[in-house]
């Protein structure tokens, strides 16, 4: 039986970082795709299974924060944003865009793998859930629930 590794897609403009986060990520057994803006993240996410987002907000083309918008319209991917907008507003904003975690820069690996580790591990165990693929889902605020699993979920937590 093959091992699946999770894919991680990798989006800034500066390939520096996505290299170096690359990197990172594959030393800790990650498959890692990479992109350097918007419009690239959301054809590679139409196209590919992908686990986990890394994201930068400031991009030319397509901002990190619509492409948050329209990742999150049709998937439920973890999204971690990586952004230089350290401010507590832009934390705020990139969250309540639809951003699982925002990490600023400069950040620490180890830290941004930890995060990383965290979110796969919460995504796996609920299983991969596109938002159009689940037409009966009642949405109220941040409650979710499926009448055909009979799970009530508050805040993406069972």
């Amino acid at each position: 039986m093959k091992l699946v590794k999770q894919r991680v897609l990798v989006v800034d403009d500066d390939r520096e970082i996505v290299k170096a986060i690359a990197i990172n990520l594959q030393n800790e057994g990650y498959e890692v795709v990479t992109a350097y803006d918007g419009l690239q993240a959301l054809d590679i996410v139409s196209t590919q299974k992908v686990h986990l987002i890394i994201l930068d907000v400031m991009m030319p083309r397509l901002d990190g924060l619509s492409t948050t918008m329209k990742i999150r319209a049709e998937r439920n991917i973890p999204i971690i944003i990586l952004s230089a907008k350290s401010e507590d507003t832009d934390k705020v904003l990139g969250l309540s865009m639809g951003a699982d975690d925002y990490v600023t820069k400069p950040f620490n690996r180890l830290e941004l793998m930890a995060r990383v580790k965290s979110q796969l591990r919460r995504y796996l165990s609920l299983g991969d859930v596109n938002v159009q693929s689940r037409p009966n889902l009642l949405q109220s605020g941040g409650l979710c629930f499926d009448p055909e699993s009979h799970t009530l979920m508050l805040d993406g937590e069972l």
